[in-house]
């Protein structure tokens, strides 16, 4: 037996025994909430969860109630933004080509390039790659409504950005892996009340389990992973707030513009700021105004939300 099959073997086992807890959930197929008239099964749920595993398999150490509100609070964004998406667009697909580019920046971890390759890797999960399309392309068409709807509302000052790369050059320049938990509360009264809850759930859990919990960002579901970000794309009170945390530690909540931002760092690294001058504004920017469309798309999420009715049934 290669190594490379015994691991699948070996994956397909701890997974059945992590989802032998579910069998009843979801053998017992009944509506559990309608977002306006959308439905969400005990089905729907659990094959959730499954996606939810192949993104982050951390998941599995949580515990049973736990996974389930995870799996349902997911659900219930996605069909919100579902709603708004049809009231925009006439059709939600695009061409295979795109698809592919998307499913590969989805799963870079993974080493997916592409829809044949995930479908192989779905199987292993007893998904099929129909299970998650919808949900792949609900998230395409989300950011490109708040492209559509925000990129006029993106402030950046460029001439400041190219400055400040210019008295960076041949300096050391902090790299930082960090992951985020993004929360919203609905009065400040309530911040420390909730800053415990969640620290509490960072010791018991994990940092990426608590992330998947709490977090309201489009990175919940993959623990709230940022990937590696150099010191300079950050707005001077973060810097300084991430400054301040080594290694393995995570920062106070930072109000930011669309809710309470808590940073962790997963690791650093330092590197002389050699650098192509163009190459870096652009990288530099488009990070910023990444980061700026998140805000919005907070912002609209949450005022859709309001406007949809939601039921439990």
């Amino acid at each position: 037996m290669t190594t490379a099959l015994f691991f699948k073997k070996t994956r397909i086992i701890l997974l059945l025994v992590f989802f032998m807890n579910f069998n009843v959930f979801a053998f017992e197929n009944r509506i559990l909430f309608k977002v306006e008239n959308e439905i969400i099964t005990t089905f729907d749920v659990y094959n959730h969860i499954k996606y939810l595993t192949v993104l982050n398999p951390k998941i599995q150490e949580l515990d049973y109630e736990r996974i389930l509100e995870i799996s349902k609070n997911n659900l219930i964004r996605e069909k919100v933004k579902k709603k708004e998406l049809l009231n925009i667009y006439k059709k939600i697909s695009i061409n295979e080509d795109k698809l592919d580019e998307v499913i590969k920046s989805i799963f870079i971890n993974q080493k997916i390039n592409n829809a044949k390759e995930l479908t192989e890797y779905l199987s292993s999960f007893d998904l099929s790659f129909l299970d998650i399309k919808e949900k792949i392309l609900i998230e395409i068409f989300w950011n490109q409504l708040i492209y559509d709807k925000f990129s006029s509302k993106i402030k950046i000052d460029k001439e400041k950005l190219r400055r400040d790369i210019l008295d960076n050059q041949n300096k050391i320049i902090k790299s930082f892996l960090l992951s985020e938990i993004l929360f919203n509360i609905e009065n400040k009264t309530d911040l420390k009340k909730q800053f415990l809850i969640i620290e509490d759930s960072i010791k018991k859990n994990g940092f990426k389990n608590t992330a998947l919990t709490y977090s309201i960002s489009n990175t919940a579901s993959s623990g709230g992973n940022l990937g590696w970000l150099d010191e300079n794309v950050f707005s001077e009170e973060i810097k300084v707030k991430i400054n301040e945390i080594k290694k393995g530690e995570y920062t106070k909540p930072i109000l930011t513009q669309s809710g309470f931002l808590i940073l962790m760092i997963d690791d650093i690294k330092e590197n002389e700021a050699k650098i192509d001058i163009e190459k870096e504004l652009i990288k530099i920017i488009n990070i910023k105004a990444n980061q700026q469309l998140e805000q919005f798309s907070n912002i609209h999420y949450n005022k859709i939300e309001k406007d949809t009715l939601i039921e439990e049934l």
